[in-house]
């Protein structure tokens, strides 16, 4: 079972990144009926699906993940999903989702670091509001009236 961008549902492990695998063990899961209308379906089957992951007590983070996830996210991470009327695809959906709010949680930016325009960047900027000034100049309609 793959889902998008790499992220791996299955064998009993939540591949949330390259450096990060949750076991199952550790994800709890519940059903519910689905809000909403949808007839007998939704009113008798539990298709709804959450997933919960709990931070604060999970020994598969490292220190930095954890401190991190507890940060962005806080000690517990929650995602839902009712948007099959299956059951077992619901749960994916949501284990799906809840990889990828941790991935994105963990995700690092990296800072920007200021630069400068080069000499030739300069340089070319300013023949083109030359050429640009003469290209407006040329227009203006002067008539001569002398002649």
């Amino acid at each position: 079972m793959v889902a998008e961008e790499g992220r791996r549902v299955g064998e009993g492990w939540l591949r949330v990144s390259r450096s990060l695998s949750i076991p199952l063990a550790e994800v709890s899961w519940r059903a519910s009926t689905p809000g909403g209308p949808g007839g007998q379906h939704a009113n008798k089957t539990s298709s709804r699906v959450e997933v919960r992951f709990d931070v604060s007590a999970s020994p598969s983070l490292g220190p930095r993940q954890r401190a991190r996830l507890l940060e962005r996210l806080g000690p517990v991470v929650r995602a839902t999903s009712s948007a099959d009327r299956s059951q077992a695809r619901n749960r994916q959906i949501a284990m799906e989702r809840l990889a990828e709010r941790i991935a994105e949680a963990l995700r690092t930016e990296v800072p920007r670091r200021p630069t400068k325009p080069t000499k030739g960047s300069r340089a070319r900027r300013l023949d083109e509001k030359r050429q640009r000034s003469e290209v407006k100049r040329r227009r203006t309609g002067r008539i001569d009236l002398d002649g």
